[in-house]
This record gives C-alpha cells, structure tokens and sequence, in this order.
C-alpha cells in the first residue's frame, strides 16, 4: 500500500514539474521575441436615459389633513395626467432600506409609503418633481441614474481602445522600417463608471412663477450630468 502510494505520488511530482518547464520555457519565448508593449486609454460620456426618482408619501407632509390612502390616490392621478405608465414605471419601495436618512416616529412609520418612479430624461423628472409638489408630496429626491445601453457602450469603448493601441504601436515600429505582428498579450487595466448625481436632484431645474398658471410653467429641458465612462487596455504586440 505505501509503497503504490509512493509512486503516485512521485507520478504527481513529475507531472508538475513538466508542466513548470513548459510553462517556462514558454514564458522564455514570449520573453525572447521582441515586442513592443502600448497602453490606449478611450472615454466618453453619456446622457442617462434611465432616471429613478425616490418619492415619499407621509401624513406629515399634510400635518394630517391628508392621509396616505389620500395622497397615493392623487399621486396616481397626477402621474397619469403627465403620462407616466404607473404599471412600468412606479414600484412600491422597502421604506426601511430606501429612505434611512428620514427619521420617522414610531407611531408615523405606518403612516408613510416609499415608491420608486422611473422616468426618461431631465425635463420628465423635473415635471414630476413639480406636479407632486403642488398636490402636497414634497418628498422626491433622486435615487440613481443609469445609461440603458451601457453594456454595449463597454464593449465598443474596449474594442476603440484596443484599436489605438495598435495604431500607436505601428506609429512607433514603422520609422524604424518594421511592422507590427500578432498581439502576444492583452490586459484590460482600467474600465470605469463615473455618475456624479448619486442622491441628489442636481441639473433639474423650473422657471416660472406663483403667478403663471401651473399649466403655463415651462420646463427647461437641461440635461442631468453625463455619465462618463473610460476603458484603458494594454497591448503587447509582435514586431517583425
């Protein structure tokens, strides 16, 4: 038995130890073919299409005057009224992990209802912020927002950035009379989601006045701050 055991083992070292002096001798070749080695970096910004508004309906918001039952009812109505599809575009939130900077009496937490509202550019927000507002819900602060094509912009912004890389290495090789080959190692180093409104209503804006008519207000159309995103990679290429 120990002696069957023995040479298993010895069986499992010499696997290894093949397959440590293949992969050295392969790092040897990478490592003896001249290459030359170029980082490209690519970013560009995009205007969120997606837009989650967080809206908090309380009684003490209307002192009492108003119960929840109430508000939502009107909230609804309004909604609609703007031409927002509450089916798709409102859902009913988790008040205790949504709204954890709203300090709340015990005996209010029953009487307040979060909700999360969906809509598709800056001048929709701002609407919805201002509508609400005139029928008693002041609450409305914005959630997130999001680009709905970002996993396609990721991919294209790589495949740019690899592109330049190449364009770099050539520019670097083709005065010296050579010419670049098959790439022998690609990294992606760096890819990166900047959005800079996160928790607030920033780039929202309405003019007008308390005496114009609430459906003479004209809406700016300004956009929310792009969302900018970088890709960097870094190639290795062939020389010939």
């Amino acid at each position: 038995m120990n002696i069957l055991l023995s040479i298993r083992i010895l069986n499992l070292a010499f696997f290894l130890l093949c397959i440590s002096q293949f992969a050295h001798g392969q790092a040897k070749n990478y490592i003896d073919q001249p290459y030359v080695e170029t980082t490209a970096k690519i970013d560009t910004s995009v205007t969120p299409d997606l837009i989650y508004l967080s809206i908090l309906i309380s009684e003490d918001d209307t002192k009492g005057k108003q119960t929840v039952e109430d508000l939502e009812v009107k909230m609804g109505a309004t909604l609609i009224s703007i031409g927002v599809n509450l089916e798709s575009q409102l859902t009913l939130s988790d008040l205790s992990s949504n709204f954890k900077n709203y300090f709340l009496r015990k005996k209010d937490i029953i009487k307040a209802k979060a909700y999360e509202l969906l809509v598709y550019d800056a001048k929709s927000a701002g609407r919805v912020i201002y509508e609400l507002e005139g029928i008693g819900i002041s609450n409305v602060d914005l959630s997130r927002t999001e680009y709905s094509k970002i996993e396609k912009l990721k991919i294209n912004l790589i495949t740019r950035a690899v592109l330049k890389a190449r364009a770099q290495a050539n520019a670097m090789v083709i005065p010296l009379g050579q010419s670049i080959g098959k790439a022998l190692h690609i990294s992606d180093i760096n890819s990166d989601i900047v959005n800079m409104l996160q928790g607030k209503v920033a780039g929202v804006r309405i003019r007008g006045s308390e005496s114009i008519a609430r459906r003479q207000v004209e809406f700016i159309a300004i956009e929310f701050e792009k969302i900018k995103l970088t890709s960097e990679v870094s190639v290795k290429f062939a020389i010939q």
